[in-house]
């Protein structure tokens, strides 16, 4: 099989599970958590690892900042044998009981961006795969984390969220924050709905678990506002879901090597 275009890897390694961070720096210490951990590749805002968990191969991939770039590292995975795709990645926090460091399990995401809808038109839901969700929501209450499980905000523009009255559309941007924080959303980033409608249209089994690095919402209301960076547990959170699945995928024939 030739490497794709975009991401630089082909079908050798094997991989039918793939962990995603946006940020290409994260990527290693992804990586770190699983068995005998090795670069792949860099191309573009697409670095590469792969390791093994439970005696399986599973490749850690950047996918950049954003849904085009998303929808093409799940395109071409597909191509190359990947089932699963979990984002691990950052949020900012929209309800007032989401607070930085606590993490948040991406049930849906409002599709507020634009690659999306070179898919299917918007009425249709961007939903996580239930078995994937559930494995990360066990596995994200296990690092001891407060976890949140619902619905998210998928954008285009950080800037539009975080300095809405510069822009033209300033008005639109703050009616459809309020609309969306009224309706439950949890908390804004920018990958949930084009993972997760790009993976729904493939076949493939997606899911995402978020660290909550603030909330401007707090923060308006006076509310305390404790800033968390540190992605770790949700790092964490993905390496235990993917575990998680192995187990359950491979259940029938009774394999062993992942623990009861």
């Amino acid at each position: 099989m030739e490497k794709r275009y975009h991401i630089g890897l082909d079908g050798t390694h094997g991989a039918q599970y793939a962990i995603l961070p946006g940020d290409p720096g994260r990527v290693e210490a992804i990586a770190a958590r699983l068995d005998s951990p090795r670069f792949l590749a860099s191309s573009r805002e697409y670095t590469s690892w792969l390791g093994t968990l439970c005696g399986r191969p599973v490749l850690v991939m950047s996918t950049g900042m954003g849904g085009p770039s998303t929808a093409i590292a799940v395109e071409e995975l597909a191509q190359i044998g990947v089932q699963t795709c979990i984002r691990v990645g950052t949020c900012g926090g929209m309800a007032q009981r989401v607070m930085g460091g606590d993490l948040v399990v991406a049930q849906a995401a409002v599709r507020m961006e634009g690659t999306t809808r070179e898919y299917v038109d918007v009425e249709y839901p961007a939903c996580a795969d239930w078995e994937v969700t559930g494995a990360l929501a066990r596995a994200a209450r296990d690092t001891g984390a407060e976890t949140h499980i619902g619905v998210v905000q998928s954008k285009d523009s950080f800037y539009g969220q975080h300095d809405p009255q510069r822009m033209p559309a300033g008005q639109e941007l703050m009616r459809k924050w309020d609309q969306w924080i009224k309706a439950g959303c949890l908390a804004s980033e920018m990958e949930c709905a084009a993972l997760f409608i790009v993976s729904s249209v493939l076949g493939v089994r997606a899911g995402a678990v978020l660290n909550v690095c603030w909330n401007q919402e707090r923060a308006k209301a006076g509310l305390s506002d404790p800033q968390c960076l540190d992605t770790s547990k949700a790092i964490d959170a993905a390496v235990g879901a993917v575990r998680l699945l192995m187990q359950r995928d491979v259940r029938p024939q009774r394999q062993s090597g992942c623990g009861a």
